[in-house]
């Protein structure tokens, strides 16, 4: 395992060197992306029509943030992980037309994403769940926010965050997913149990 401290734009360079199980830190600008914005955003590419944002190199953050406004500016209180098995319909399309690098989330991704992964150059990152404050407190400044008229959880928040983290690589570009490690080394471990105990595993 190693630490890498990143600044966007991330090139595709710099996530191929990384591997599941390294912890990363992002510095720079961070989108938040949930699956209306990711649906309107391919809509968008579809159509020819010009998204509000440049997504290559930026970090995407499967997000959907609590945020005030104190007289004319954002404040975030809160920013945790959404579950990211949401936007599985959509991420490996969006990786390719907009040259994504990082994303972040929790709970994983499947396989069409991890082939984007590996073939585009991208990197999964899991934010621990529950840690919504600590994840604010890494944001600096809301530097604006896009189609606001999905509502605030499925907007598209533009942040400036400072050593965002700690990111683990879930999903690297080598076609590796912790996730998957791990339940095959459950399901391994299940079966062993139920050997022992003289049980029949159920199918």
């Amino acid at each position: 395992m190693a630490v890498f401290r990143f600044k966007t734009p991330v090139s595709e360079e710099d996530v191929r060197k990384l591997k599941i199980g390294d912890i990363i830190y992002v510095t720079g600008t961070l989108v938040t992306a949930r699956d209306e914005a990711h649906k309107r955003a391919l809509e968008y590419y579809e159509k020819g029509e010009k998204l509000p944002i440049d997504f290559e190199g930026v970090a995407l953050y499967h997000c959907g943030p609590i945020i005030k406004k104190i007289n004319d500016e954002w404040i975030t209180v809160a920013a945790g992980p959404t579950t990211s098995t949401r936007m599985e319909l959509f991420e490996a399309e969006f990786i390719e037309k907009f040259k994504v690098r990082i994303i972040i989330g929790k709970g994983g991704m499947g396989k069409k994403t991890a082939e984007a992964c590996k073939k585009y150059g991208a990197v999964y990152c899991a934010f621990t769940g529950g840690a919504a404050v600590l994840a604010a407190e890494a944001i600096k400044k809301v530097k604006s926010v896009e189609w606001l008229d999905l509502g605030m959880p499925e907007a598209l928040w533009v942040f400036e965050v400072e050593n965002f983290g700690p990111l683990t690589v879930a999903i690297d570009t080598y076609g590796n997913n912790l996730y998957h490690e791990v339940m095959s080394k459950v399901e391994a471990n299940k079966k062993e149990i139920y050997e022992r105990l003289g049980l029949k595993k159920e199918e």
